[in-house]
């Protein structure tokens, strides 16, 4: 189709010329000669206008041609008059099909009807504009229109309608886009003004803050909504540095007052002068999974609790037997901090004796071929010394049932075991005491008898050699008469004679009644009583011989070991407890012996040197006492002895009780590390 055939507003072939007008008139004599010059030159200037206007009639029509944007002219009827070259390519049809058609042959909506009650208003207004949906007849493709309509006037009526239309299809579908997703999102979507007036918000943030329509949500300022105001303007303000704040934690109150937990995300939008002219961001209810984290939290929390407060020490242990897990009893147990122990191996504080008896009960549980295993085993302590431990362990498993490590709880049974040999050797005692009581009884008939007729032998005889002899028997008599008097003193110890006492000055009294001895064997003697007043409530002539003795047994270890030493004497206040120490640097005692040195009789010394008693009726006065006693090795060397009395309250007073019998002879018993105890 020529161009000339697509522009409906161009001239036609039937119109007329100027020259055929005046051949019909007859007014073209060719043979004239000047008549015809000036008819040519008429002619010539018509077609040049005609020219012109054909021109600028086809560059109009290139210039509407070449617009993006639908134009159109229509009659009042809906008939076609012209339209440009974006029409036809919408329309799929050339121009000749389209020039004085019907619009309703072309579209589907808007129908007729439609058109028809519009059309008064439009011809009382001559103007107007909006978006149309226009529904195309021949592929039934939809497409919108944002179209200007005005008002073809002539003679001051009008006659028809000129469009101008854009097509906004893509833009109205990525709106529709953009709404459903604005409408379907889980989160809360907003826009405000910088005051706060909600400009608009969707569905699920309408739903989040409990209002009953969109229409009720945007009534109320976005202010309003803060559980603390001071949030909302801590949020302007970081909006005021930086364009986007993400996911800020904040609080607001739905409209029943009830709090909701959200993470904001809000982008501040400015004007091309910087000025904020609307906020808009995201809200996400995280309340419920702050519940669920705090719930969460509580459970870890309890479960630890549960884990710290239990009385027995758990440890995790991987496959290859390394700690993955030590709760914190670990600290009073060993003395350990839970940190120092994770990622060790299983037995490197484990007494050599006892590790494989842990390293196989790990082993077999990781094989699956035990469900449960308890074993007892000797572990160092960080002081140094070794603790028995009882451990009570079992497999530890996945989800999935497989066999990633063992869980292990471990109980300090060394003072249990203490307390069972004390047992063991009260009963032992209980026993030998009765026993002892009779022998001793039966030893002192003899031994009255024996003394007595020495002392009368002694007075007839004048021979010296004689005189000698009966001395010897009456040494070695009295010195069995004391033994004696010990047997009965530890099978029958005396009720103490109890009076209030400062432990501070009894020891200082015991100290300088020794003081001589050990200077003179070179054994120095630190004094560490910082308290001026220990109170307590016992027997001091008792209690001296409890220190006496261990005062001795130090000096014969240090003097046996090495010429010269220290023995440190201290004293403390441990709560409702005052505790005393004996310390020495001799050799020590022997952990083969350590379980044995309060047996009676129970001596290392060499035959006549000690009978076996001193430390048992040490630890009979100090029960008496209400108190204990303690020995254990120090791994710098030396013995350390440590006693504990009841603190003395104020409601203590004097109760005597017997009258003190003779006292057990003070000879030391057991020297530790000595080589004859």
């Amino acid at each position: 189709m020529s161009r000339r055939e697509s522009n409906p507003i161009a001239p036609t072939p039937d119109r007329p010329t100027h020259r055929e007008d005046e051949e019909k008139s007859g007014n073209g004599d060719r043979a004239s000669g000047y008549p015809e010059v000036i008819d040519l030159e008429r002619l010539s200037q018509a077609e040049q206008l005609l020219q012109i206007v054909s021109r600028s009639q086809q560059g109009y029509r290139e210039l509407i041609d070449s617009m993006d944007d639908v134009m159109f002219s229509l009659t009042l009827d809906g008939r076609i008059r012209a339209v440009n070259r974006r029409f036809a390519e919408l329309a799929d049809l050339p121009f000749s099909e389209i020039v004085g058609r019907s619009l309703g042959e072309l579209v589907l909506e808007p129908t007729r009807e439609a058109a028809q009650l519009a059309l008064p208003r439009f011809v009382e207004r001559r103007y107007w504009e909006g978006v149309l949906r226009v529904r195309l007849k021949k592929t039934g493709g939809v497409h919108y229109f944002d179209c200007t309509l005005r008002a073809v006037v002539k003679n001051g009526e009008v006659v028809g309608v000129s469009g101008l239309a854009k097509d906004v299809t893509y833009e109205r579908e990525s709106e529709a886009r953009f709404t459903q997703l604005f409408e379907t999102l889980q989160e809360g979507v907003y826009f405000t003004t910088p005051d706060g007036k909600f400009l608009d918000a969707n569905s699920a943030l309408v739903v989040m803050l409990g209002y009953g329509s969109k229409e009720e949500l945007l009534q109320v300022n976005a202010s309003e909504l803060y559980a603390e105001p001071i949030e909302r303007s801590e949020l302007l303000r970081e909006l005021e540095e930086q364009v986007t704040v993400r996911e800020r934690e904040i609080v607001l109150r739905r409209k029943d007052g009830r709090p909701i937990t959200c993470l904001d995300t809000s982008t501040a939008i400015r004007d091309s002068y910087g000025r904020v002219v609307r906020y808009q961001g995201t809200l996400v209810d995280i309340t419920q999974r702050r519940e669920m984290e705090q719930k969460l939290h509580q459970e870890q929390e309890f479960a630890r609790r549960l884990v710290e407060s239990f009385p027995d020490m758990i440890v995790v242990l991987d496959t290859e037997g390394r700690y993955t897990y030590v709760s914190a009893r670990m600290r009073e147990q060993l003395g350990y901090e839970p940190e120092e122990i994770v990622g060790k191996s299983l037995g490197e504080r484990t007494h050599p004796d006892d590790r494989a008896s842990l390293v196989d009960l790990l082993r077999e549980m990781v094989q699956g071929k035990r469900n449960y295993g308890t074993v007892e085993y000797r572990t160092l302590h960080k002081d140094g010394s070794w603790r028995i431990m009882r451990a009570t362990a079992s497999p530890l498993c996945d989800a999935s049932g497989k066999i990633t490590g063992v869980i292990a709880s471990a109980r300090d049974m060394t003072e249990l075991k203490r307390l069972e040999q004390q047992v063991s050797q009260s009963e032992k005692l209980a026993a030998m005491g009765q026993m002892i009581a009779g022998v001793a009884h039966e030893l002192n008939n003899p031994l009255t008898a024996i003394l007595g007729i020495n002392d009368l032998l002694r007075e007839r005889t004048a021979d010296d050699g004689t005189r000698r002899q009966l001395d010897l028997i009456q040494r070695q008599a009295r010195r069995a008469a004391e033994i004696v008097q010990n047997l009965l003193a530890f099978s029958r110890p005396r009720a103490p004679r109890r009076t209030r006492i400062n432990l501070r000055e009894l020891l200082l009294h015991t100290v300088q009644l020794h003081e001589y001895s050990l200077h003179v064997n070179n054994i120095k003697i630190h004094y560490d009583v910082e308290a001026e007043n220990l109170p307590i409530v016992g027997d001091s002539n008792q209690l001296m011989q409890v220190f006496l003795n261990l005062i001795v047994n130090a000096e014969q270890a240090v003097r046996e070991f090495h010429d010269r030493g220290t023995l440190r004497v201290g004293a403390s206040e441990q709560a409702d407890k005052i505790a005393v120490s004996f310390q020495d640097d001799g050799p020590g005692i022997p952990p083969s012996i350590l379980p044995r040195i309060f047996d009676p009789f129970f001596t290392t010394k060499r035959p006549g040197r000690g009978t076996g008693l001193g430390l048992s009726i040490c630890m009979a006065i100090m029960r008496e006492h209400g108190g204990t006693i303690e020995a254990r090795s120090l791994p710098e060397g030396g013995a350390l002895f440590t006693l504990t009395f009841p603190r003395a309250t104020e409601s203590h007073t004097d109760a005597p009780g017997a009258e003190p019998r003779a006292s057990v002879a003070e000879e030391p018993s057991k020297s530790p590390g000595n080589k004859g105890d």
